[in-house]
């Protein structure tokens, strides 16, 4: 059994802990994780809804709403915030993840801010394979 395996028997089965470790492989590239990518499942049924607007528009505030919503149908959502980076250091500026911190450890949320890593059409690099990812686990709607 591939290590990489471990992490998927364990997202399979909930485990948040495992979700987050396994997106900072992908995300970071590391070595031995794309075995992960080709050994996952994913659901195509899930529904990802992308939000998009210039600042100010209430993005974050359709989000809450469309979380409140699927929270109160018992649904299990994730939600993926894609910051701006830093022209410092490449870091995301996590501003979104502020404004929906109620639903932090709610048991039906799931919430990781990506930054863009100056990857240009203001998406993560590796937003394709992080949304296959959490099709793998089991939620039911994926925001973006």
């Amino acid at each position: 059994m591939h290590p990489f395996s471990k992490y998927l028997a364990a997202i399979k089965s909930g485990d948040i802990k495992s979700l987050a470790r396994a997106i900072s492989l992908i995300e970071n590239e590391v070595p031995g994780s794309e075995k992960m990518l080709e050994a996952m499942m994913p659901d195509e049924s899930i529904r990802i809804t992308g939000i998009t607007g210039p600042p100010g528009a209430g993005k974050s505030t359709l989000v809450d709403a469309l979380i409140e919503s699927f929270v109160n149908a018992g649904k299990k959502v994730a939600v993926l915030c894609v910051d701006p980076s830093s022209p410092f250091n490449l870091g995301a500026l996590l501003g979104d993840r502020i404004r929906m911190s109620q639903w932090y450890n709610h048991p039906l949320v799931y919430i990781r801010s990506l930054a863009t890593r100056g990857s240009l059409g203001g998406l993560h690099p590796k937003i394709i394979e992080i949304t296959e990812l959490l099709k793998t686990a089991g939620f039911d709607h994926i925001i973006v």
